[in-house]
């Protein structure tokens, strides 16, 4: 029986591939025997005698062989707006997909490495449709200057930026969605000088990257959270090289290896040769680097100024600003767009539990073009629903329930109607609390919506608001489904959950029946609106119902349900995006 392939790629030049001798010596010294490794070496220049000490540690195992990608970058050179692209072995990384087509995935690790875990447990991890799996990088998490020039630049959080020195890549993702061709049309708009072709990556790759456990990128740069004999890859990092600094940590690992190798003697001349006024040098260049990060922090033309101002509509640009704006000074409760001008709902303009059989035509006949305008929206990718999570939750409830759900679109509601359909709970309604300039004001065909589907608007009219309360209580009564939204504000495409009122608790207290909470995440699909900016994909997360604890008080019992709700979405949030959940709240 055959065994199974793992492709792995190396990059470098004859300047640094006594490096990749003692990472590959590593590697195959705790790789499963299990499996055929196919190592690769993409370079420009190494000589034969550097060749044959690599082809030295090929066993039964592991076969070595040696990849001249000269040939590849002189085939896109014109399309190239730098020359020194053919100096930089770290983006030969890019060439990989293209380059064997015969490959669905392969893993690129840098030179600069100690293996120290399986590498087969590592290539079968499955990454789905992510383009790459990747870890962390801690200097943009640890280093504040880095961390802010990742999200003001490349527009990316701090806490979903990968260190690219080690991917899972996902060869056919990479070929399918031309990632090669967008990082030669980035090259042309704009030159990312702090960390390069990490910068191009990250950007291509923001959202659709599958998180991998931190010790396969344990950058010894940085602070550790977990013993180093944890680690499964080690990276020696900026000024953690142990060829440069005697003092380095974590040292004894690589040399214990290196002493195994043929290349030992080698590097500790290079070790030897290394004198202080080498190290003052790198220490200047680091301090320069994060200067260079907050210079182009602060340039007006920067990457994501410069999408901003040319590419993305003015409007969205000017809303995603005054969303920061209420975040850094804890406005959640407000909305951040204006509402259409209202007026007020008068108790006899509304019926909120419709029984009349031209007011039961009106809504069945506004459901049933609700339904086909959102599904002609998902036809056309203007509206994308992912996935549902935790349907059985919803599928199992056996009474009326307050639906709770972050609020960031127009259209998020919609998304809650479809997760209520694929429950399969036609014996029940779907109602949804909107605003009440919403009904009274909204011209045409969504007026039309907004007034006959399954609507039930608040009111600044005391009485229509005695109805409304009324008839939401008979509808939960009666075993139907209510949306509330309880962060009470609308913020366009913000991800984070907001603080939350107590409006949608009181009713389920009142009713004694669950809160089902609800919270829709976000990732950029590959499709650009016509605002400019990636049209969302959503993922609905469907929680466990969160029932009324009735040996409580009254205040008691609402609180702790609004607290299990946002433990929920909070949860959810910093597994989803793999960040912690923090505001820039002054």
């Amino acid at each position: 029986m055959e065994k199974k392939i793992i492709p792995i790629f190396y990059a470098c030049d004859d300047a640094f591939v006594k490096y990749t001798v003692v990472s590959l010596y590593s590697m195959i010294k705790n790789a499963s025997k299990e499996y055929e490794y196919k190592v690769h070496i993409l370079h420009t220049d190494i000589t034969d005698d550097m060749k044959e000490q690599l082809l030295a540690l090929g066993n039964d195992n592991f076969e070595i062989s040696f990849e001249n990608v000269t040939e590849h970058l002189d085939a896109i050179s014109k399309k190239l707006p730098v020359r020194d692209y053919y100096s930089k072995t770290t983006y030969y990384r890019l060439f990989i997909a293209d380059m064997f087509p015969q490959y669905d995935k392969a893993i690129y690790i840098d030179s600069d490495t100690v293996v120290q875990g399986d590498v087969s447990k590592l290539f079968n991890t499955d990454i789905g449709e992510c383009y790459v799996g990747a870890c962390h990088e801690q200097a943009m998490v640890q280093v504040d200057e880095y961390g802010t020039y990742a999200e003001k630049v490349v527009g990316v959080s701090r806490h979903n930026f990968f260190n690219a020195g080690m991917l899972l890549i996902n060869c056919v993702q990479f070929r399918n969605k031309k990632v090669l061709d967008q990082f030669i049309k980035y090259l042309h708009i704009y030159d990312f000088v702090v960390t390069q072709d990490e910068d191009y990556l990250n950007l291509i790759c923001k959202d659709h990257v599958f998180w991998l456990d931190q010790r396969w990128n344990t950058e010894i740069f940085c602070e550790i959270p977990y013993p180093i004999e944890e680690a499964y890859v080690l990276h020696y990092i900026m000024t953690s090289k142990p060829w440069h600094y005697p003092d380095c940590k974590h040292a004894n690992i690589f040399w214990d290896y290196a002493k195994e190798t043929s290349v030992y003697d080698e590097i500790v001349k290079v070790l030897n040769a290394y004198t202080d006024e080498h190290r003052s040098n790198d220490s200047q260049i680091l301090e320069n680097l994060i200067k260079l990060a907050v210079k182009e922090t602060h340039r007006e033309d920067n990457y994501l100024n410069r999408v901003n101002q040319n590419d993305r509509a003015k409007d969205r640009v000017e809303i995603l600003k005054k969303i920061d704006e209420y975040e850094r000074t804890g406005r959640f409760d407000e909305d951040v767009e204006d509402d259409p001008p209202g007026r007020e709902l008068l108790p006899d303009e509304i019926e909120y539990i419709r029984k009349g059989l031209i007011a039961k035509l009106k809504s069945k006949y506004a459901y049933k073009i609700a339904r086909k305008f959102v599904y002609g929206l998902m036809d056309e990718g203007k509206f994308i629903v992912k996935d549902i999570k935790g349907i059985e939750n919803f599928r199992n409830l056996q009474s009326g329930a307050i639906i709770t759900c972050n609020h960031f679109n127009a259209f998020d509601s919609f998304a809650i109607q479809i997760a209520y359909e694929a429950a399969n709970q036609k014996k029940r309604k779907f109602y949804r609390v909107i605003r009440e300039g919403n009904y009274t004001s909204f011209p045409g065909f969504y007026g039309f919506l907004m007034r006959n589907c399954h609507t039930l608007p608040l009111s600044s009219n005391r009485k229509t608001m005695t109805k409304f309360m009324k008839a939401t209580n008979q509808l939960l009564q009666d075993g139907h489904f209510v949306l509330v939204y309880p962060e009470q504000s609308m913020w366009w495409n913000y991800r984070k959950p907001k603080p939350l009122k107590s409006g949608a608790y009181i009713f389920a207290a009142r009713n004694d029946v669950p809160v089902l909470p609800c919270f829709i995440t976000m990732k950029d699909s590959d499709i650009v609106g016509d605002d400019g900016f990636f049209v969302q994909e959503y993922t609905i997360h469907i929680g466990k119902p969160i029932y009324p604890d009735n040996s409580l008080k009254h205040n008691e019992k609402l609180e702790k349900m609004m607290n299990e709700n946002f433990a929920v979405w909070k949860e959810i949030y910093e597994r989803e995006y793999h960040m912690p959940l923090e505001y820039i709240t002054e």
